[in-house]
């Protein structure tokens, strides 16, 4: 639970302050006073009568009534402190600092237990252990540096690490970005970072509160629970950068399919912060950029313009852009051939436009004011101006400081010079603006903001789902991986459509099957899981005579027990199949089949179940999309079939937890459409 007394205490004690300023106790004091805390301060500390002009106690007994504790003592001796203050003090909020609990010893966990028993009797707060505080506008409750000026518009940063976050502050104040709060939760015993967003949620105030999040997380004990208030919070108009730090999963699953070998703990978590709308970022500097970003105006487009006076940033910014399928189009035309003349000679305008080494404040200001307003396909502009260390920028700042202010359209500086030009760059970013002083940077993270999807919907989508067959079929089936008969019976009750096929063991039915369908015809082995892998698949026989060959060939092979038998049917092969991950939920992957799956592993991952918004955005993810919609004079496929099977599946995962792994590899888009040519189900109950 998160109180009112965790957020703006009005009394404080610091069990373990010092003058020592040094030690975690000393500088929490020293933090607290430099920050002006307006409430009540005490300190306990046998050892000293006066701790950095404050009255120290002796032991906690001897305090007044208090609000919050900040504890950083040793972990042995924090059980008795904090049931002292929550029974005869009336605290209600505790900062645990300590380490030396669960993340360390099993006996240290039996300590972890009695402080957390202890503070939820008392119906209290606690941030920890193992952490560095917290901070706010109201107080500054942490041992650590540096910190950040607070203001109530500002980011919210939320950190599983201490350290983490000191290192993530560091970058972000290097780029003007601002703080409202920041919670490093430790070992999250009570509160973690799901519980921060909740408490964001529910007291979510549209005037005052902030609506910049930034999160590193080690671990997430409540996906739902993140998904939910991360997802209400986007929809509020808040926006979310975060890490999940390790996720990735090297071993953990036997490759039974490609599903189960693609498929990983990383997948969930991409899948859930696509759901949620939540950017995804993998490094420390990437976070502090992609919130920067969320500081400026919206972005309504995805075509850029990029002012410069330096020719190579230009072209490597250009570069980051297309990788992330961000636009930076050719300008050209009258429009164009008009800002060149006010230009200088040698100045470009195609698209970077270039204002030269020699260009003036006056000639920044008329290229970005024709982005603005005469150039109409572009949305948003980058400017990157620096400093060779033979002038001074503080007039040509100005006015990227003006236009800023003036112009509907974003504009992104770069300001590379923060040596030469350290000084104009601080007066910059004293004025309420961030910099970002590496444009590749800056294009990485632009692109990452620009392409992650908003907030998916929460409803799940039924129609030609089967819900009752589902159900009654499921429970009637065995665990383990499923007989062609039940896949395809799996598979009818989402409407997800079929090759015709028959698994038998007669000749004689094999041949008639033939001549039905007509050939070439497809024999596949029933039984081992890897067909391939054994010479179990027969593709394009075109006689009945090399039909009985293979026949006589594959009923010998070891644990076949029967032959399945489909037409040969032609098309683009594409990619289908969900793995259950614990707490997550069916993580659905779809893509292009073949090398795409097999070799480069081109897949978008969602969380089951999918919007319609969110299936489309996860197609049209894919590097081989251009495949799907057709291009060098090949047919696509159909993606609204497409996109059909994929939220109808998901659908039928939704509905039954009990599939654990599900792989449709080919399903296959031919002239008549989409048809599942392989699957492979596995049950556990």
């Amino acid at each position: 639970m998160i109180n009112r007394e965790l957020i703006d205490p009005q009394s404080i004690v610091i069990v373990g302050g010092s003058n020592n300023v040094h030690k975690p106790g000393g500088r929490i004091v020293r933090n607290l006073l430099d920050g002006k805390y307006k409430g009540e301060l005490y300190v306990v500390n046998a050892k000293e009568t006066e701790v950095q002009g404050l009255k120290s106690y002796a032991n906690v007994h001897e305090i007044p009534d208090t609000e919050m504790a900040i504890v950083s003592i040793p972990g042995t001796s924090c059980p008795d402190v904090v049931e002292t203050l929550a029974r005869h003090k009336n605290v209600k909020a505790f900062i645990i600092v300590s380490a030396g609990f669960g993340e360390e010893s099993p006996e240290g966990a039996v300590l972890e237990d009695r402080i957390l028993a202890t503070v939820n009797e008392a119906e209290a707060s606690m941030i920890g252990p193992n952490c560095i505080g917290m901070m706010n506008t109201n107080y500054h409750g942490v041992f650590t540096q540096p910190v950040p000026e607070f203001h109530p518009d500002g980011v919210d940063f939320i950190s599983s690490s201490g350290g983490t976050a000191l290192f993530i502050i560091e970058s972000a104040l290097t780029k003007g970005l601002r703080f409202s709060s920041v919670w490093s939760v430790g070992n999250s015993r009570q509160i973690g970072v799901e519980d921060i967003l909740e408490y964001m949620d529910h007291n979510f105030d549209p005037v005052l509160s902030s609506r910049i999040k930034m999160l590193y997380v080690e671990s997430i004990k409540n996906p739902d629970k993140l998904l939910f208030h991360a997802s209400s919070l986007i929809r509020k108009g808040c926006r979310i950068a975060a890490i999940k730090a390790g996720s990735t999963d090297t071993g953990k699953r036997a490759a039974s399919s490609h599903t189960g070998a693609i498929a990983s703990s990383d997948s969930a978590v991409e899948a859930l912060f696509r759901k949620a709308g939540i950017v995804r970022c993998f490094s420390r500097e990437e976070l502090a950029t992609v919130a920067c970003i969320f500081t400026l105006k919206e972005i309504k487009g995805k075509n850029c313009a990029i002012v410069t006076h330096a020719g190579g940033p230009a072209v490597m910014l250009a570069d980051a852009l297309s990788k992330g399928r961000v636009n930076v189009p050719n300008l050209e035309g009258p429009v164009a051939d008009e800002l060149k003349a006010k230009l200088y000679p040698g100045s470009a305008v195609g698209n970077p436009i270039d204002i030269i080494g020699t260009g003036t404040p006056e000639h920044l200001a008329t290229a970005i004011d024709y982005c603005e307003s005469r150039f109409e396909e572009i949305d948003l502009m980058m400017v990157i101006f620096g400093s060779p260390g033979l002038v001074k920028l503080y007039d040509t700042y100005e006015v990227l400081h003006k236009k800023m202010e003036e112009c509907r359209k974003p504009i992104f500086p770069i300001l590379p010079s923060i040596v030469t030009a350290g000084p104009e760059v601080k007066s910059f970013i004293r004025k309420g603006h961030v910099n970002f002083s590496d444009e590749v940077t800056l294009g990485t993270a632009l692109s990452r903001v620009i392409n992650t999807p908003k907030p998916a919907g929460m409803d799940i989508q039924i129609y030609g789902v089967n819900v009752p067959e589902i159900r009654r079929m499921i429970d009637s089936l065995p665990d383990g991986y499923q007989t062609p008969d039940n896949v395809r019976r799996i598979l009818r009750t989402a409407d997800i459509p079929l090759v015709e096929e028959l698994v038998t063991t007669d000749r004689d039915e094999l041949a008639a099957f033939a001549r039905k369908v007509k050939y070439p015809v497809v024999l596949k082995v029933v039984g081992p899981v890897h067909k391939s892998d054994i010479g179990g698949v027969a593709l394009n026989i075109r006689s009945e005579e090399h039909l009985m060959f293979e026949y006589e060939r594959m009923i010998r092979l070891p644990d076949v027990s029967s032959i399945m038998i489909q037409p040969m049917l032609k098309g683009q092969e594409l990619f289908l199949g969900a793995s259950y991950e614990d707490r997550f939920g069916h993580i659905v992957l779809c893509g292009l089949g073949g090398i795409f799956v097999e070799v480069l592993q081109d897949v978008s991952y969602g969380l089951a179940p999918l919007s319609y918004d969110e299936t489309f955005s996860m197609i049209r993810s894919l590097r081989g999309y251009p495949i799907i919609k057709g291009t060098r004079g090949q047919k696509g496929i159909n993606e609204q079939q497409y996109a059909d099977i994929i939220v109808r599946l998901s659908t039928l995962l939704r509905l039954s937890p009990e599939i654990k792994e599900i792989d449709i590899n080919p399903l296959l888009g031919t002239e008549r459409g989409l048809f599942a040519v392989d699957a492979r189900i596995r049950i556990e109950k």
